[in-house]
């Protein structure tokens, strides 16, 4: 059944959320290390200016929804984000989730059920508080949870939030996204860790499933029903656009189009990768990518509208609002 969406400036039913960038940021931030060492191409207020120039620019372009991953460990900050929010025409979504690809911070290690300081599990608890309230004492509500692993595989402590996004799942209803080691053939253990938990697979996008060359691989997460994030466009460091491409034609080819998903994963500002590295290494790497090359280049090699729609409006909207 479709469930309405939950966006900064308000929920919007799934019909409202044309044409979507499923995973994205706004921001990509490191509190303690501002704190200590700041950023010198870090100013609070010319990154505000410069995403709110994105965003805009994104809606001339066609986009009307943006997903914002930036979860816990990835500096989120739904104030700063309401802020640009409230200024472009561009819906966004905000997520719940932890970005603990192998070790959870020392607060989660240490409290929780038959912990140091027993208790109620806390990630089950942020994650659900996030989706059913609002955000740190917001009115911004999830509308979708984000967590990873890495080539390591599911460590304890990744198991630990894999569980609690799947409980908090099943409570809300609310989708989940990964970030996944293509490489590692990382997606077919999230699949088998969440489907074990009850989490229906057809609610699950397997992140950056884009960056593997292997279609046995992507056919298999995509036949036990998940969606295949090809969510790196641009992002050349780890892998070409060229074979990006070359894998999504393959599997268009092979009658997946209802299981893909496209998006960037970029950031109008990260610590982790800052506005100057980009620009020299990695200049394709920004949330325009897709409209101003890769569709283009897909429509020259003869995907037809109709399937870039599916693409971009529908399945977006089926991951975020479910129904058909």
């Amino acid at each position: 059944m479709a469930r309405s969406v939950p966006t900064f400036t308000g929920p919007v039913d799934g019909d409202g959320l044309g044409m979507t960038l499923i995973h994205e940021h706004i921001f990509v931030t490191d509190p303690e290390l501002d704190v200590n060492m700041p950023h010198p191409e870090w100013d609070e207020q010319t990154m505000i200016e410069r995403a709110v120039a994105t965003l805009t620019e994104l809606h001339a372009r066609g986009v009307r929804t943006v997903v914002d991953l930036t979860v816990i460990g990835l500096g989120r900050d739904v104030r700063r984000v309401a802020q640009v929010a409230a200024r472009v025409p561009v819906q966004i979504v905000a997520a719940t989730g932890c970005y603990a690809s192998s070790v959870l911070p020392p607060f989660f290690r240490l409290n929780g059920p038959g912990l140091v300081v027993d208790g109620p599990d806390q990630l089950e608890g942020l994650f659900i508080r996030d989706i059913e309230d609002g955000i740190a004492g917001t009115n911004v509500r999830a509308g979708m949870i984000k967590i990873a692993s890495e080539g390591a595989g599911l460590t304890p402590d990744v198991e630990r939030v894999f569980a609690a996004a799947a409980a908090a799942h099943l409570r809300t209803g609310v989708p989940i996204t990964t970030h996944s080691d293509a490489a590692a053939r990382g997606g077919i253990a999230q699949q088998n860790t969440l489907a074990r938990s009850g989490v229906p697979l057809d609610r699950v996008v397997i992140g950056h499933s884009g960056d593997s060359l292997d279609l046995d691989y992507l056919r298999g997460l995509a036949d036990r029903g998940s969606y295949l994030g090809f969510d790196r466009f641009g992002m050349e460091h780890v892998g070409r656009d060229e074979d990006r491409m070359r894998m999504l034609r393959a599997l268009l080819d092979a009658g997946y189009v209802d299981r893909i998903v496209l998006s960037h994963d970029a950031a109008v500002f990260s610590r982790v990768t800052p506005p100057s590295w980009r620009a020299a290494r990695v200049p394709n790497w920004h949330m325009t990518h897709l409209f101003d090359s890769v569709l283009p280049r897909l429509r020259s090699d003869g995907v037809d509208d109709a399937t870039l729609h599916r693409l971009m409006v529908v399945n977006p909207r089926r991951v975020l609002a479910g129904g058909a």
